[in-house]
């Protein structure tokens, strides 16, 4: 009769544990930026496709480097971050229907009353609207990259130094890649200004979505705030058929972000403890 053997332990070193934490929490995420922040360049390397309106560039645009890129590839490396714990959903951005509902709509009415008050735009309600949709798959894919996958991952990177430590180091981390994000994509003749306004929108989006942690009720956010700091860089509407391209890209990208939404709520719970 055989004898049992007894099972086989096998110890991981604390600096085996940090590099695989380094590489999984920073490394790969900032990758994904990187490969992002290419690709909307090799597709929006100037302004000029806003400023034309040029209806199959903004699709290819909003496939590619917003849907494909900014949103889906994304998924894989948070995906993995949901098993080993050092993410969930309440910690990303995705809550129940109604919390999100109301979020949506204080966003969408302060952020409206806000453009009126102050609006590049005067009393052209449509040319508002027509940036605003315009600019929404942009501000959907930033929030997913700079702020749901660099933003929550830097924190849980440096979660073992205490809340104040990580919510400062996801929040700033975060506006600076706000910053470098739309600095690339929309450069302007005039580069201290845009980049001084870039750096307080992407720390005033930062801050917010950090405090909501609402992905759609932050993307809502930087939406508005893209509108008025890159008016002087969006075209008018257009043809109809740059009409129908805006307006379906930013369809389009809502109902990946919903379905983005409904995967994780599918494959994932998160449950809040009393207490």
């Amino acid at each position: 009769m055989s004898e049992k053997q007894p099972p086989v332990i096998i110890r991981t070193s604390e600096n085996t544990a940090s590099r695989y934490g380094l590489f999984r929490l920073l490394v790969i995420p900032f990758a994904i930026y990187i490969i992002w922040i290419i690709v909307t360049a090799l597709f929006d390397g100037d302004y000029r496709l806003f400023m034309s309106a040029d209806p199959p560039g903004i699709i290819f645009y909003t496939v590619f480097a917003c849907i494909i890129t900014g949103m889906i590839i994304p998924v894989y490396c948070i995906r993995e971050s949901f098993v080993t714990g050092a993410v969930n959903m309440f910690q990303i951005g995705f809550w129940p229907v109604r919390r999100t509902f109301y979020g949506c709509f204080l966003t969408t009415f302060f952020g409206y009353m806000a453009m009126v008050l102050f609006s590049p735009y005067g009393t052209d309600m449509f040319a508002l609207g027509y940036a605003f949709l315009l600019l929404l798959p942009t501000a959907i894919a930033s929030v997913m990259v700079c702020g749901v996958l660099l933003g929550t991952h830097v924190q849980a990177f440096v979660r073992g130094g205490g809340t104040v430590l990580s919510i400062a180091a996801g929040s700033l981390i975060t506006a600076w890649l706000f910053c470098i994000t739309y600095f690339v994509h929309s450069p302007s003749v005039h580069p201290q200004a845009a980049l001084a306004g870039f750096l307080v929108l992407g720390l005033a989006t930062a801050l917010f979505y950090f405090a909501v942690r609402d992905i759609y009720s932050a993307s809502i956010f930087l939406a508005f705030g893209l509108t008025f700091v890159m008016a002087d860089r969006i075209g008018g509407a257009g043809t109809q058929a740059a009409m129908f391209a805006v307006y379906g890209s930013a369809l389009l990208v809502f109902f990946t972000l919903i379905g983005i939404h409904l995967y994780f709520v599918r494959n994932f719970r998160t449950v809040k403890l009393p207490g």
